[in-house]
């Protein structure tokens, strides 16, 4: 098996597990239905096709920063005449406002604003070779969970690495370096083990999450479960590397350095 590094960052993002109806929520970490709909989008799939072989995928997640929760109070169709407003569950239409307060729908949606995250993909080699190819030159637009939250830079970092997990533990974090520390704790996300029982799994918390797709049908969406572990590790401080152009400059260095790795750059526009 080989793997790839994704870098998810941007402006907004928003994962969500139970977001239907009036409130949209976000987990504090990318989720498995996400990453494979930003790689379906890449590979250009349409919604009635299955995951398929990308649930084989073994994805770990690295926060480089949480971001900061950030909640859209959202209204849809107020101030509209009858005829425009949104249909309702009878498909009937909202009165007009100075009848009705009905005539809007509200809804609450929920972001991470400023986060990124490193993500470490291990798969079959023909999964992760088609996956890099697509992120490469994705046929749709790629989002961060929701198609208003487009990523800030290209996703793909690196491919054909023999040990993509083991990068995480060393590729350099976007944030300051603290003063006088020699080690920062760092959150990494990964899936549990099978015969794993709360803490038995070691020191980290662990999760239930419904986020492995089974259909991204529009109207046939399901999800199984799984159990992910939330672990804080403490890595060298000397990992920081500033922001903005000094941390862009510090990956570029790291990823001139890894050894038979293939540097995907993103087809121009």
């Amino acid at each position: 098996m080989t793997g790839a590094l994704l870098r998810l960052a941007g402006p907004l993002q928003s994962w969500g597990e139970h977001s239907t109806f009036a409130e949209r929520d976000t987990l504090a970490f990318p989720t498995r239905s996400g990453i494979t709909g930003l790689l379906s989008c890449a590979l250009g799939r349409d919604r009635s096709q299955p995951p398929g072989e990308l649930n084989l995928l073994q994805i770990t997640i690295r926060v480089d920063r949480a971001g900061t929760d950030t909640v859209d109070f959202h209204t849809v169709g107020g101030g509209l005449p009858r005829n425009a407003t949104v249909p309702t569950a009878e498909s009937e239409r909202h009165k007009p406002a100075y009848r009705s307060k009905a005539n809007a729908l509200i809804s609450r949606r929920h972001y991470l604003a400023d986060a990124a995250f490193l993500v470490a993909l291990d798969g079959p080699d023909h999964v992760i070779d088609e996956i890099s190819s697509a992120l490469a030159a994705p046929v749709w637009p790629l989002y961060l969970g929701r198609r208003s939250c487009p990523p800030a830079e290209p996703v793909l970092l690196a491919t054909g690495l023999e040990d993509a997990l083991g990068h995480l533990d060393i590729f350099p974090l976007p944030r300051i370096a603290p003063r006088g520390q020699d080690t920062v704790s760092v959150d990494f996300v990964r899936e549990a083990p099978a015969d794993s029982e709360g803490d038995a799994a070691g020191p980290g918390i662990e999760h239930e999450v419904w986020d492995v797709p089974q259909s991204f049908g529009r109207f046939n969406r399901r999800y199984t479960s799984r159990r992910v572990l939330l672990e804080p590790r403490d890595l060298p401080a000397a990992l920081c590397a500033g922001l903005g152009i000094h941390y862009m400059d510090r990956i570029a260095q790291h990823l001139r350095g890894i050894a038979g790795a293939t540097l995907v750059q993103a087809a121009p526009a």
